[in-house]
């Protein structure tokens, strides 16, 4: 198996995607707006994908946090509230807040299982601090590590309810980024002490089934390198002062955040200890140069991918009607919208 998470180009596989996919056998798929319509095209998509390599339980994901970061959109998906909702609840109700976050993402979930993905990359644990770039902004589920950490909690409780799993992210902690690592390569430069801060919510939910790195560096661990690209981030701090023991994959490769051509980057950070690159954008050049650089996928990594699915891909659980209206009465008592 190649230790490589795949988008693709549109709707529909073309036969192209379907060949290169079944040769090279890349761990799972991401999607994007561009792959996404209806709910019967979407199910046809995902149903596609798993007959290709007869997994039931297939790393199927997608970026749907609610708010900006939403790939599946009204009419036929439901609008859901971005992280901001539930910190500002959190002032007035804290369990309040956590329960309206398991609810959100219960719902959310059965939205995603009714589409066949099987994993979200949700909820992003990034302390959001003064100052920061707004490329986290709304989305953080607050400037306090408890918080960030019991609503996160809830989230993935949420999720896994619905026979989904959720993906934290962004390791080692976003939110002191001073861009937007889609453009440039922000270096952080808070001391060790300080960043206990970033990596407070990451190691209170070291057991999350998974999680993604971020394309940062930290002077105070590695000034040379980014940490999705870093032995020593992932090893010492991710592994080692978090103690996160989920499978690790990176953020996009195509950040341009990052330097050297995709292929490159992927083969740096599978070196560095990533269990997965993540590759987005579809072009089958790219793909077929990183399947042919990487090693296959780890025996470690292979545990960690099938620990991580474990509960995903069957019916899901629960009644979204009631969930979001459930959600929205307990929203209502900080006055947030859903």
């Amino acid at each position: 198996m190649t230790p490589a998470i795949f988008g693709l180009s549109g709707l529909a596989l073309t036969d192209q995607e379907r060949a290169f996919f079944r040769e090279c056998d890349p761990a799972g798929y991401i999607l994007f707006g561009r792959n996404i319509d209806n709910p019967d095209q979407v199910r046809a998509l995902t149903d596609d994908l798993r007959s290709i390599h007869g997994r039931d339980r297939l790393f199927l994901c997608i970026d749907q946090e609610g708010g900006r970061v939403a790939r599946m959109r009204p009419p036929h998906w439901t609008a859901f509230p971005a992280g901001a909702a539930f910190d500002a609840l959190y002032e007035v109700a804290p369990s309040s807040a956590i329960a309206a976050a398991r609810m959100n993402a219960q719902a959310l979930g059965i939205e995603l299982a009714e589409a066949g993905i099987t994993v979200d990359c949700h909820p992003p644990l990034d302390v959001r601090q003064p100052g920061a770039h707004d490329v986290i902004g709304d989305r953080a589920l607050g400037s306090e590590p408890l918080r960030v950490a019991a609503l996160g909690r809830a989230i993935l409780e949420g999720f896994a309810n619905a026979g989904v799993a959720g993906c934290v992210k962004h390791m080692p902690g976003h939110g002191r980024s001073l861009c937007d690592t889609h453009k440039e390569l922000p270096t952080v430069t808070a001391s060790e002490a300080e960043l206990e801060v970033d990596l407070a919510p990451f190691r209170a939910l070291k057991d999350a089934p998974i999680g993604m790195t971020g394309h940062l560096v930290f002077t105070a661990w590695d000034a040379d390198n980014p940490a999705t690209q870093s032995a020593v981030v992932i090893r010492d701090v991710i592994r080692g002062r978090i103690g996160f023991t989920g499978l690790l994959l990176t953020d996009d490769l195509d950040m341009e955040a990052l330097s050297g051509s995709v292929p490159e980057r992927a083969e740096r950070a599978i070196a560095a200890g990533c269990d997965l690159a993540l590759n987005c954008w579809a072009k089958m050049d790219d793909m077929v140069e990183i399947a042919r650089r990487l090693p296959a996928l780890t025996a470690e990594g292979a545990a960690r991918l099938h620990r991580a699915l474990e509960g995903t891909g069957g019916p899901p659980q629960g009644d979204k009607a009631e969930l979001l209206a459930q959600r929205d009465t307990l929203l209502a008592l900080a006055g947030t919208p859903a």
